[in-house]
């Protein structure tokens, strides 16, 4: 049963001329004030969501962005400091890219923002997808083995600094501590300081391409799952929630389907669905033009992607459009009556389901999306309590 609503925000600047006619998506360049903007953007959404009752607010960790799209490169600082300006929210981070950070380093950073906001911040990793950043700070993401055993060996470290009074570790990429000696004695173990002080310590994970060895990492360390519509639609949602079922009991836990897990969709409320549709059709063709490159949206053809990136021709080519992710699932669209019908028909699907999270398209200004979230609080949510 859905009792606990999130939302998403990765930090994108309001946007204007956007969707496939607009520009394009390499052309967008924001001065420092206004890319800076982004933190006053994050707190206003945060106080609504603060106000509205949702549960968690996940901010999402990007670099080196001109483009405007995703802005926020420290959320753990971000989090401290939304928590003295909101009384109850949660402040999660989806997610910390591991490659881009020492274990250590990262495992201190949370556990100083646990710390600090009385155990409102909510871990989460991920390894990454923007080359421009994970090979910027030195490590691989082109190179996706090299760059799935690096991430491993982190999340193994961070958890045993976060678990144990103190630990060593000697792996391929990091030897914990280093064999040196320290004030008379040889250094065999080190303590992390400080450590959370809620533990064992909530993780969550993006789920994208379901492999059985990314799943059963997840079970290893007993990581919950988030789940993507806009990247998981259909079929692909279906097989992600059975694959994380299936690697939680090879590990020998049972789970309900569905169950630590969170489903992702982009919404838009309006009095008719084809109105919500006509509204925010501009702002998911914008945040297609942002990923599909990325790869991050299997179904899309390289002939595609390439069109794509080109306003005269992207209009009135064979492209998706928000009909086909409404259709799909991925998008809920229309009067709150009909979302929560369609929320009704997914705790039908997946019993074990205790979490949703809404969210707006990259470009999706600022009075848009506070607009739309008091909306959703107030017409939809009250039908799950």
């Amino acid at each position: 049963m859905i009792t606990k609503f999130d939302s998403l925000f990765a930090g994108h600047v309001d946007m204007d001329n956007v969707g496939y006619a607009g520009i394009a998506v390499n052309d967008r360049i924001f001065g420092n004030d206004s890319l800076s903007g982004v933190f006053d953007k994050t707190s206003k959404i945060a106080k609504t969501l603060d106000e509205s009752g949702f549960n968690t607010f996940w901010m999402a960790e990007h670099h080196f962005q001109p483009e405007g799209y995703e802005c926020l490169p420290n959320v753990l600082m971000l989090a401290v400091h939304l928590a003295h300006l909101t009384s109850n929210i949660k402040l999660g981070c989806g997610f910390n890219i591991a490659p881009m950070w020492h274990p250590l380093r990262l495992a201190e950073d949370y556990a100083t923002a646990d710390i600090l906001t009385g155990g409102r911040t909510v871990f989460g990793v991920g390894r990454g997808y923007h080359t421009r950043e994970v090979e910027s700070f030195g490590s691989p993401l082109l190179d996706q083995p090299a760059n799935r055993n690096l991430f491993e060996e982190q999340v193994d470290i961070i958890f045993k600094a976060f678990h144990n009074e103190s630990f060593s570790h000697k792996g391929e990429n990091y030897v914990i501590p280093p064999e040196v000696e320290y004030r008379g004695y040889d250094l065999e173990e080190i303590t992390l300081v400080p450590r959370p002080v809620n533990t064992p310590v909530e993780c969550w994970q993006p789920i994208q391409s379901a492999t059985p060895r990314g799943m059963d990492f997840m079970a290893k360390h007993g990581i919950s799952g988030i789940i993507g519509g806009g990247s998981s639609e259909g079929g692909a949602m279906v097989n992600a929630m059975n694959a994380f079922r299936d690697a939680y009991q090879r590990a020998g836990t049972e789970l309900e389907l569905g169950e630590k897990l969170s489903i992702g969709f982009h919404y838009h409320i309006a009095d008719t669905k084809e109105k919500a549709m006509e509204e925010v059709a501009g702002y998911y063709e914008e945040n297609l033009k942002m990923f599909g490159p990325l790869r991050l949206v299997r179904a899309l053809s390289d002939e595609q992607i390439e069109v794509m990136s080109d306003p005269s021709r992207a209009p009135t080519a064979d492209l998706p459009r928000i009909e086909d992710a409404v259709a799909a699932g991925g998008v809920l669209a229309g009067p709150p009556d009909l979302i929560i019908q369609q929320l009704k028909e997914l705790e039908k699907l997946y019993p074990g389901l205790d979490r949703v999270s809404v969210s707006h398209p990259m470009g999706t200004p600022e009075t848009v999306i506070t607009e739309q979230l008091q909306q959703f609080s107030e017409e939809v949510m009250p039908a799950f309590k």
